[in-house]
């Protein structure tokens, strides 16, 4: 009889744990919504595991990678993540948020770099130095439309 009041028992727990586990999942999606609901579309509202894509404007990353290129030279990635945090006033010291906007700038620029608009000039301590091509490769050796019609 003891044997059978254990087994009971142990699933009564067992189905108290799994009515938890669901608690638990159903409040954190409320959080969530509630969080969403009451964020003012600042930056700092939205935890370091959002998307992105709310945060920066379609083309913002390239442009504001290309700016800083023309303007300070060339730079890692380790700088124009720095510099694109603080000017988006986002926290510098958060690990994961840097990580996700150090690969956004990554993604940027080696894309850029397929196009032939820039180029990476070196790796520095295993970081990409990016740097803005005063003459894409490409252009010199393709003629113009004009010297196409002319030949």
């Amino acid at each position: 009889m003891l044997r059978k009041k254990q087994g009971q028992i142990r699933d009564t727990i067992a189905a108290y744990e799994k009515r938890l586990l669901e608690a638990q999942h159903d409040l954190a999606h409320v959080n969530a919504t509630l969080r969403l609901f009451a964020a003012s579309g600042e930056p700092e509202d939205f935890p370091p595991y959002v998307d992105l894509n709310r945060v920066f404007r379609r083309g913002e990353t390239t442009t504001f990678c290309f700016e800083r290129l023309q303007e300070e030279g060339p730079m890692d990635t380790k700088e124009l993540t720095f510099r694109l945090m603080r000017h988006k006033k986002l926290d510098e010291t958060d690990k994961v948020l840097w990580n996700a906007v150090s690969l956004r700038i990554v993604q940027t620029m080696r894309v850029h770099k397929r196009r032939g608009k820039i180029g990476e000039a070196m790796r520095r301590r295993g970081v990409c130095v990016w740097q803005i091509d005063p003459m894409p490769p490409f252009a010199a050796s393709t003629p113009s439309m004009s010297e196409r019609r002319h030949a």
